[in-house]
């Protein structure tokens, strides 16, 4: 029988390779801020466990290089992945002195790369297997539930990430909600105020240059600009418009960060809208108006619906942007985890800031799961165009 090679397989095992036999697994710090000391797989776990997951990716390694079947390329992502998760929270643990407080163990380089080879395989294999958009989110669902009994169990309690959520954490959950609702909260303007600009522009031909080149510009605006360059005028409607700072307008604070995402969010809501009407079949159409239908009736009775899975891509789109966006609110008082982030990076506390990027980053990949999921869905469906 002959080996056969799997070139995706190649570039994992050599990120494996390194991220496991080369690079540091753990940084071992005496205190928050202070640099880090490196330890290795065998230094940062008990002789046997740190042997053992070397062999572990040993083994690995041949079963990812060859062309082995996809479901066991699945399930040792995902097991690797799992056992990696346990053993960094044990490596803190073992590397702790007792009673230390204010030693920090934070995982390292290796780390990082030995789970982003082990999740790249993961993501390889279910792409292969093509799972339908119910079974995705059903795995998303049962990663969230792993990763949510490891914090609740306490294994993690060790790194230095969760020591930071210990002593902030009711800020954590205030500047999360916060988060979450300026991502949503603009999602749901642009959306309300987008839908019916694309559909004008889809109708009115004359306006559909004019006002996609203007959302385009906005588009080009770095997002720092542009939080800037809201400050004045809603700090002037805050002093002039009766009513307006009691509701929250303001120069500084989430208003800005809040009409800045807004504005980022109508491009990709409108040019989606105005793409997707576009798209729908010139029969089907003409079937409609032939059995009487209004234009009224056609639109949201046979155009939106198929156009439908063009704009939930524009959606979904929005969304991930707006997660990854929102970030930056907390330069102007807007909130969110990158207080966190700004927080770290001014104290040099590097697990500060990951307390804000790593709930950014799962937020956006999960957005962007469920939204794909159903995006297909809505392709999927009987009657709709292929």
């Amino acid at each position: 029988m002959t080996l056969r090679i799997d070139k995706l397989g190649v570039v994992i095992a050599a990120l494996l390779a390194y991220g496991a036999f080369v690079a540091p697994f753990a940084n071992f710090r005496a205190n928050r801020i202070v640099p880090g000391e490196a330890r290795t797989i065998l230094e940062a776990l008990p002789s046997g466990l740190g042997a053992a997951l070397l062999v572990f990716v040993a083994v690995s390694l041949v079963v990812i290089v060859l062309k082995t079947p996809t479901l066991l390329r699945l399930v040792l992502g995902l097991a690797a992945t799992l056992a990696l998760a346990l053993l960094i929270g044990l490596s803190a643990r073992y590397l702790t002195p007792p009673e230390n407080t204010y030693a920090r163990v934070a995982p390292a380089s290796g780390f990082w790369l030995t789970s982003f080879a082990f999740v790249l395989l993961t993501a390889d294999a279910l792409t292969r297997l093509r799972l339908s958009p119910y079974a995705r989110i059903a795995l998303l669902a049962a990663v969230a539930a792993a990763a949510a009994g490891l914090l609740l169990s306490g294994a993690w309690d060790g790194l230095s990430i969760l020591k930071e959520y210990a002593s902030r954490a009711d800020t954590f959950w205030l500047e999360a909600s916060r988060h979450v609702v300026l991502a949503l909260g603009s999602l749901a303007a642009a959306a309300l105020f987008g839908l019916p600009i694309g559909i004008l522009c889809h109708r009115v031909e004359a306006l559909r240059a004019g006002v996609l080149n203007v959302l385009n510009i906005i588009q080009t605006i770095p997002s720092i600009a542009l939080f800037g360059l809201l400050i004045a005028p809603l700090g002037w409607i805050a002093v002039h418009v009766p009513g307006a700072s009691a509701i929250g307008i303001r120069g500084i604070g989430a208003a800005p960060a809040f009409v800045a995402l807004f504005l980022y969010s109508l491009l990709p809501v409108v040019a989606n809208t105005v793409v997707g009407l576009a798209g729908v079949p010139r029969d089907a159409n003409e079937a409609a108006r032939g059995i009487g239908m209004t234009d009224r009736q056609r639109l949201f009775g046979v155009e939106l619906p198929l156009a439908f899975p063009v704009i939930l891509t524009g959606i979904r789109i929005v969304l991930v942007q707006n997660i990854g966006l929102a970030t930056i609110a907390a330069l102007i008082g807007g909130g969110g985890f990158g207080v966190f982030v700004f927080q770290g990076i001014g104290q040099t506390a590097m697990d500060l800031v990951l307390l804000g990027a790593v709930p950014t980053v799962a937020l956006a990949f999960a957005a962007a799961v469920v939204l794909d999921a159903a995006t297909e869905l809505s392709n999927s469906k009987p009657g709709r165009a292929a």
